[in-house]
């Protein structure tokens, strides 16, 4: 499957290590993830070359052409958010995970939209498993 792959890069980086283990997951079972460089420690350095309007138009086509967006949402970005709003405006299955204990924005944990989930996790290991249950029932849904 095709996977939106969302999180933090100028808002902090602090869980970098969990976005690099989602992203290892997801293409170690076979998904193709475009966005999974976005866990890799270098990304500011490479996203400061690519224009405003550059990042937007490839994020949503990136939207527009997945079957599903998984977001960490543990720190807080006004990208990500905007993604997971354009990925549920497309009818996309969103799935969006944060490190328990973590304050997030009530507009993802209040948002009872039927193609959204909102998990949390102690560990990196435990927010794959998450990803993978969820992933198992996109594909069960597309099949």
């Amino acid at each position: 499957m095709n996977i939106c792959f969302a999180c933090s890069i100028t808002g902090g980086r602090q869980f970098e290590p969990v976005y690099q283990a989602i992203t290892r997951a997801l293409l170690a079972d076979g998904h193709q993830v475009p966005t999974a460089y976005l866990a890799d420690a270098g990304v500011k350095t490479l996203e400061a070359v690519v224009s405003l309007h550059e990042v937007y138009e490839r994020d949503v086509t990136w939207i527009r052409a997945c079957d599903a967006l998984v977001a960490e949402v543990s720190t807080p970005s006004h990208g990500v958010g905007y993604e997971i709003a354009f990925a549920l405006g497309l009818e996309k299955p969103v799935l969006c995970v944060y490190q328990e204990g973590q304050a997030v924005s009530k507009m993802i944990t209040g948002n009872s939209h039927p193609s959204l989930q909102v998990q949390t996790y102690r560990q990196a290991d435990e927010a794959v498993t998450l990803i993978r249950e969820f992933m198992s029932q996109v594909r069960a849904t597309c099949e």
